[in-house]
């Protein structure tokens, strides 16, 4: 645990979740919230998804290496 590209891989993985929570409270009440960022908040979410995934897996291939 005390790696630190561990933590940050947590931390990315925290961020896509708080982005997603945000984007399916959003479009769960709807109204002008939703309209204005519902999309903005899902491509958050993807770019966020993208750099937790290359986060992990660079975190995998340095632990593979002996790093």
């Amino acid at each position: 645990m005390g790696d630190p590209l561990f933590v940050i891989v947590v931390l990315a993985v925290l961020a896509v979740a708080v982005v997603l929570a945000l984007g399916i409270g959003g479009f769960a009440k709807g109204g002008a919230f939703s309209a204005k960022y519902s999309n903005k908040l899902m491509r958050l979410r993807i770019a966020a998804q993208a750099v937790a995934v290359a986060l992990i897996l660079l975190y995998i291939y340095l632990k593979r290496q002996g790093g």
